[in-house]
């Protein structure tokens, strides 16, 4: 055979075996060299190509591995293999190297775990984070579905950016009732609020910037702006909520582009901000020029009085963009929320969801303009907020019973948590990992603030209350032993 006047580049950050190597597949493939074609010597190549022995053997081996090449010490080395054979020889793509360099951050470890650990049979969720099936009106749907199909047929086509206009519509006049002043055009339909939290980090932040929110808070679990280049800076909270003398220090010392708050029944701690400390925190951050985002999916389930008033309805500058949603309150499966704020925010938001999925579901759209006009939206909160109530009053008497002399807690005036701090806590993995042992899924407080090793987010809204009692009571009896046995 004819070797030509081809060298590696020596230049080039690709080894020169790995050159070598490519340039021979690429004379086998081109029929240059065909089956049957017996190779020179490996001295002779090596003088050729203008590399060491050595060199050209790493390369040898290597097509030899792929089964392109067959030699021997006697024989010489020839091509056994053609076209089909590199074909069939190229390396599958390295997927890992691909999942590890994007941008997007994985979940933590502890929530990728807890999210597996949901579905397992039996299990306990003493920690999640949404209604239990048998508080979900699945009956009330199921006709209010049925009656709509028999009316007319549902749109099956894209809608416009905004989302339904109906829909935009009548969320505009419950926010009316909230003091919130919002045209249809200032409202944006989003797939619940976690989309609306990722629309805002990609649409409105630059890279680099400093979120304030409170500590510990529900965001710290979910790396939403963490993916998208952001960093959080925690304030510290009392029983009013976030505590405003500090927004000032924390937003200059951590340049803060954003404060997020969950002021009505906060996950995870449960507390309700103080109409006061609300109207504080939204001079200070005038004060700043701070905008301020404001997370409002628990406000409608109160369970005593309703709490106050909204930021939104206090903000006479446009500073707070305001989020609601569907999922707490009636499906977290329908994937509905919004978004209100300043017209030129809304516009924003909406051409990048344009870009991201073309617009959240027409039916789901459609259900949720139906739920709401229907009237049934009023009468399945009345109904639940009372069966929320009685289960809480029962987790409260229930840990109690089994952890007042384990743990100290605050009674939540609404929403899904009682947030447990414990006196002598076991090391949180220990915990979690004993506990899941006997059946029992926990959230960790870490997972909301890296600090927080000694608390727990219990919710009261998932699990039954036979497996609430079950759970209490296990769950004692494993701190108590982790305890006693030095963790």
């Amino acid at each position: 055979m004819r070797l030509d006047n081809w060298k590696p580049n020596r230049q080039s950050n690709v080894p020169l075996h790995l050159q070598i190597e490519q340039h021979i597949k690429e004379s086998i493939a081109s029929g240059e060299w065909p089956v049957g074609t017996r190779l020179p010597s490996q001295r002779s190549l090596a003088a050729s190509f203008g590399v060491n022995r050595s060199t050209v053997v790493t390369a040898l081996d290597e097509l030899n591995a792929a089964g392109l090449l067959e030699g021997n010490r006697g024989g010489g080395t020839r091509v056994v293999s053609g076209t089909w054979g590199i074909l069939a020889a190229a390396k599958p793509p390295d997927w890992n190297a691909y999942v590890s360099s994007s941008i997007h951050r994985p979940n933590l470890p502890a929530v990728q775990e807890i999210n597996r650990a949901e579905f397992q049979p039996g299990i306990i969720r003493l920690g999640t984070g949404e209604l239990s099936p048998e508080l979900l009106p699945q009956a009330g749907m199921q006709r209010l579905l049925q009656t709509m199909a028999q009316h007319r047929a549902p749109d099956l086509g894209y809608g416009e950016p905004g989302g339904d206009l109906g829909l935009r519509e009548l969320i505009a006049e419950r926010l009316r009732t909230l003091g919130i002043s919002a045209s249809p055009r200032s409202i944006l339909i989003v797939s619940g609020a976690l989309q609306a939290l990722q629309l805002v980090s990609l649409g409105l932040m630059q890279p680099g910037s400093s979120v304030l929110l409170e500590r510990p808070s529900y965001l710290y679990s979910v790396p939403v702006f963490q993916s998208a280049g952001m960093k959080l800076r925690g304030i510290p909270m009392d029983a009013e909520g976030i505590r405003d003398p500090l927004i000032a220090s924390y937003a200059r010392q951590s340049s803060g582009a954003l404060l997020y708050t969950i002021p009505s029944f906060h996950n995870p701690t449960g507390i309700l901000m103080s109409e006061a400390r609300r109207q504080k925190l939204l001079d200070a951050c005038s004060e700043l020029s701070l905008p301020v985002l404001e997370d409002d999916v628990y406000r409608e389930l109160w369970l005593e009085t309703p709490p106050p008033l909204p930021l939104k309805s206090l903000d006479k500058k446009g500073m707070v963009v305001y989020m609601g949603s569907l999922s707490k309150m009636v499906s977290p499966g329908l994937r509905i929320g919004w978004i209100a704020g300043p017209e030129p925010v809304i516009d924003r938001l909406a051409d990048l969801k344009m870009q991201t999925d073309y617009g959240s579901s027409q039916l789901s759209q459609w259900a949720a303009r139906e739920w709401f006009s229907s009237g049934m939206h009023e009468e399945h909160m009345s109904s639940l907020r009372g069966m929320l109530r009685a289960r809480r009053d029962a987790a409260a008497a229930m840990l109690d019973r089994h952890m007042g002399d384990l743990a100290e807690w605050q009674l939540p005036q609404g929403g899904f948590y009682i947030w447990l701090k414990l006196y002598n806590a076991p090391a949180p993995r220990l915990l979690f990992e004993a506990a899941l042992k006997e059946g029992i899924l926990l959230n960790p407080g870490h997972l909301y603030d890296p600090e927080a090793i000694d608390c727990l987010r219990l919710s009261y809204a998932y699990a039954s209350m036979d497996e609430l009692e079950r759970g209490i009571s296990r769950l004692a009896v494993i701190i108590r032993y982790l305890t006693i046995s030095g963790n």
